[in-house]
């Protein structure tokens, strides 16, 4: 992974790299992958993580997309958060798709838990730090009852839109298109930061000439 890490970003001029959210059942946050994020903080590279099925049965009649895959990528960010990936490595920007699986609407219990149950020398607000430096992209999760929530946990500038293509069908994006065009909810200037702005902070070499 350092040997593509470095082919990618030197040699083909990446602007970033995609990780899977586990593989072979080993997620983010394993120490295996400390010399990686040690290695992707130095360059402050941007890290797109993409969910995987998780190293379990699907569920009869559940494709893996339906279902275990919003789950896994929660389950690869609190491995990350809870094992001190985030607070070591503060220069890697890392954008979570499908607008973070449940980790907005669940972010409170896993700060909660951690902070009561779980690890009483970290105080919630320190996990819930953690959890918002994660970026977010759109795709289908633009939903009326999963947008307000994302926007509602999301930190200032770290939104961005998603659209799943090429692997999730045309359709399906312009499905969830019409919901993120629609929101009543943005403040002004949001809308056109998601769809672009946002981006550009990331990734400068994209921004236009004086927008």
């Amino acid at each position: 992974a350092l040997e593509e890490a470095a082919y990618a970003l030197d040699t083909l001029g990446a602007d970033g790299v995609v990780l899977l959210s586990n593989t072979a059942g080993r997620y983010l946050g394993d120490p295996a992958y400390e010399p990686l994020w040690a290695e992707l903080d130095r360059r402050a590279a941007v890290v797109f993580v993409h969910p995987a099925q998780p190293p379990m049965p699907l569920l009869p009649g559940t494709p893996a997309p339906l279902a275990d895959y919003v789950f896994d990528t929660t389950r690869t960010a609190v491995n990350m958060v809870l094992n001190g990936v985030l607070s070591r490595y503060r220069r890697v920007k890392v954008i979570l798709s499908h607008g973070g699986g449940y980790l907005p609407y669940a972010a409170y219990r896993f700060s909660g838990l951690t902070s009561t149950v779980l690890d009483p020398e970290r105080t919630s607000d320190d996990v819930i730090r953690d959890l918002k430096r994660f970026y977010f992209d759109t795709a289908l999760a633009a939903s009326p009852s999963s947008l307000p929530t994302l926007m509602e946990f999301a930190e200032p500038g770290h939104v961005l839109y998603g659209s799943d293509w090429p692997f999730a069908p045309q359709e399906a994006g312009t499905y969830y298109n019409r919901f993120l065009e629609t929101y009543t909810g943005f403040a002004p200037g949001q809308a056109a930061a998601i769809d672009r702005g946002n981006a550009e902070a990331l990734f400068p070499r994209f921004a236009r000439p004086g927008a």
